[in-house]
């Protein structure tokens, strides 16, 4: 679940730390106190992009900050690694966004990451669903995903996939070879020159770096025989370093016939002399293999310039050139062959499409035979919402072709009305409607959905008194497998939360800052009067009544 929210210079919101538990929050207070911020700060953390005209008047940056405790961070850490993020160390994931008049910032685990990546990993933790947010359920794909998680179709659905990238790729190895077929001979005549030219090369991986070392060391061998002789005459001539260290050594024993101790303290004089001496062989052996013959330095220079003009038609890299030779001999046999390619791919790829229609059948099967189950369910769940004589329908249309999600397409049809057609949700224009039909869906998932945390920002909105207590016993149900939020103005649905927390404004020197706190016992029962709208004690017997029931 989300267990801290921090909230810094975020329009109205100076300073916030919001400290969240388990199961159904309520968010509750008068419009413009601030509430929209409590969203506003979490679609930041699902990676929307930051409006810079949200930062609090006179600050220069606003940061959010999220801390996410999952049983199971698997899903997340997949998705850092294929990002090339370390995985979590623990099961925390902790989100921080930075955003200033000049640049934005976004941190994973205190890691930078991109915003894509960062919508990928809030997809996984937040549900968040209002007004507008509501997409995601619209999506015909995402209907059929919510199909296969009530179907249970997960290992089916895995091997269909297998078998529809195996049918993909022998569907474009053919592909590539008909396409083959429309080569002139103007091109086969040069591809087959091209791979005459670099087979003739044998190129080996000595022609990288250390052929042009090589070519260095003879193109300028005579200077380096020159500096080599040099520095072998500063050891061995008879004033040179060699000399006068053995003069030292002489001094240094008739000081240790008076002093044995210093014996010790000059070891590293006869270490010096031997390190000295190997120096003068290494140099002499170096010389000597200077010696180059210029018939082979030719060898080396034409070696050279052979390889230098097949960088410059073939690739920057030896391992450029050998893969673009791979893949002209790849083509030229395609060409030539390409009657007995296209005859052997064409049975394969009948045979890899008979297996993944095999597949999917079972896939179709669960699907067709699970669909009614589930849109009886969400039916169900829609007459407690209050839509009483409404009908709703999990309709599967067969598709021409394999798709990655299999031989079908879905399509939830809602009529909220009797006697009248059921439409797609996509066609619902009432945004009251689609956020109980919403609701509707995520209660019957709600043991299959993943998702850690929900929320629900005013979907209770245009709706009466007892449905907008049906939409909170919803969420508390919910509230039981996920945490939820939800941020209301029926004290119905806000009474039931097993947390209750309150947006105020306050104007503190001149200032307007917006604060979030704690309501319990008495002053829950405050928060409840004024959302019922009005003092006195009936209304505090029925804030009090709703908090018993």
């Amino acid at each position: 679940m989300l267990t801290l929210l921090k909230i810094r210079n975020l329009a109205l919101v100076d300073e916030l730390a919001w400290e969240l538990g388990s199961g159904l929050i309520s968010v509750t207070g008068e419009t413009g106190a601030g509430k929209s911020v409590i969203v506003g700060a979490l679609k930041m953390i699902l990676g929307e992009r930051a409006d810079k005209g949200l930062i609090r008047t006179g600050e220069a940056t606003c940061t959010i900050e999220s801390i996410f405790d999952l049983k199971d961070p698997s899903e997340i850490n997949a998705i850092l690694e294929e990002g090339g993020l370390d995985p979590c160390e623990d099961t925390q994931v902790i989100i921080r966004r930075a955003i200033g008049t000049t640049a934005n910032r976004q941190f994973i685990n205190d890691s930078p990451v991109t915003l894509s990546l960062l919508r990928k990993v809030g997809e996984q933790l937040v549900d968040l669903h209002g007004p507008h947010d509501h997409q995601s359920l619209l999506s015909q794909e995402r209907q059929l995903a919510m199909l296969d998680a009530y179907a249970g179709t997960d290992s089916i659905l895995a091997n269909y996939r297998n078998g529809y990238r195996t049918w993909r790729e022998k569907s474009h190895e053919l592909e590539e070879i008909q396409n083959a077929s429309d080569a002139s001979e103007q091109e086969l005549e040069l591809l087959r020159y091209q791979l005459e030219e670099i087979q003739n090369a044998n190129l080996t991986p000595d022609d990288g770096d250390d052929l042009q070392e090589r070519y260095h060391r003879s193109s300028n061998s005579t200077r380096l025989v020159e500096l080599a002789a040099q520095a072998g005459s500063a050891l061995t001539d008879d004033d040179g370093i060699l000399s006068r260290v053995s003069d030292l050594q002489r001094i240094v024993r008739d000081l240790e016939k008076f002093d044995p101790s210093i014996s010790e303290k000059l070891a590293s004089l006869d270490t010096a002399s031997i390190e000295l001496q190997d120096l003068e062989a290494t140099l002499t052996n170096y010389t000597e293999e200077l010696d180059i013959d210029p018939s082979e330095a030719a060898t080396i220079e034409e070696r050279v310039n052979l390889v230098e003009s097949l960088k410059r038609k073939y690739g920057s890299t030896i391992e450029d050139i050998v893969s673009r030779q791979e893949a002209i001999a790849e083509r030229l046999d395609n060409i030539d062959n390409r009657s007995e390619k296209i005859e052997s791919l064409t049975a394969a790829l009948a045979k890899s499409r008979k297996d993944l229609e095999a597949i999917a059948k079972k896939l179709t099967i669960q699907r067709k035979k699970t669909a009614p189950k589930l849109a009886k369910e969400i039916a169900s769940q829609l007459k407690e919402l209050g839509f009483k004589q409404s009908s709703f329908e999990v309709d599967l249309t067969a598709v021409k072709d394999p798709t990655l999600h299999g031989l079908e397409s879905c399509n939830f049809l809602f009529g909220p009305n009797p006697g009248e057609p059921l439409h797609p949700l996509r066609q619902i224009a009432s945004s009251g409607e689609i956020s109980r039909v919403m609701l509707a869906v995520k209660s019957s998932l709600a043991e299959q959905d993943a998702t850690p945390l929900m929320v629900f920002d005013e979907i209770d909105a245009n709706v009466g008194g007892e449905i907008a207590r049906a939409v909170g016993k919803k969420m508390a149900l919910l509230g039981q497998l996920h945490q939820v939020i939800a941020i209301t103005h029926f004290p119905q649905v806000a009474a039931i939360a097993a947390h209750h927390f309150v947006v105020e404004k306050e104007v503190s020197s001149g200032r307007t800052r917006s604060k979030l706190y704690p309501v319990e016992g008495e002053k829950r029962i405050d928060e409840l009067v004024r959302m019922l709208g009005g003092g006195g004690k009936q209304a505090r017997d029925m804030a009090a009544s709703l908090l018993e029931d």
